[in-house]
């Protein structure tokens, strides 16, 4: 299957894509719609979008780069306990104005307004993963989205 490289050229310079997963905790409060409108409000165009279930093999990819630390067993575990909702989102800024959006890790330090704060329940269960930087999200995105699945 191709992998599909994001073509930032026909955008502003500062055009973005990063990748937005609702976690387990998220799907099984049934608040993907929640989330999603607070995305859109927020100025994130969805330009894909799936509900899957990663195996532990999966999860241990993605989460990779976390592998040496401690949490990486209990992470991939979670990960892979139900359901996530995967998304690529399109924005000027992408990356940072959806990490601002998601708020701080633990959902006690996290600010009013954002979706860890409305709906995280720890820093375990914090109910959706934003990409870190541009380079990563390109990574995130080429291993949860093919070519075909894209409308970017």
């Amino acid at each position: 299957m191709p992998v599909y490289k994001l073509d930032n050229t026909k955008y502003p310079k500062n055009m973005e894509y990063t990748l937005s997963i609702i976690k387990p905790d998220g799907i099984r409060r049934n608040l993907s719609g929640k989330i999603l409108a607070m995305i859109q409000d927020a100025g994130l165009e969805i330009v894909a979008q799936k509900l899957i279930h990663l195996t532990r093999a999966q999860a241990e990819k993605f989460y990779a780069v976390h592998a040496e630390r401690p949490f990486f067993n209990d992470l991939c575990s979670f990960m892979a306990s139900g359901p996530v909702s995967v998304q690529v989102l399109k924005s000027n800024n992408a990356v940072s104005k959806y990490r601002e959006l998601m708020g701080a890790t633990n959902p006690k330090e996290s600010s009013e307004g954002t979706i860890r704060k409305a709906y995280g329940l720890s820093i375990d269960e914090n109910t959706v993963h934003g990409s870190d930087s541009v380079e990563n999200a390109k990574i995130e995105i080429a291993l949860l989205f093919s070519s075909l699945e894209l409308f970017a």
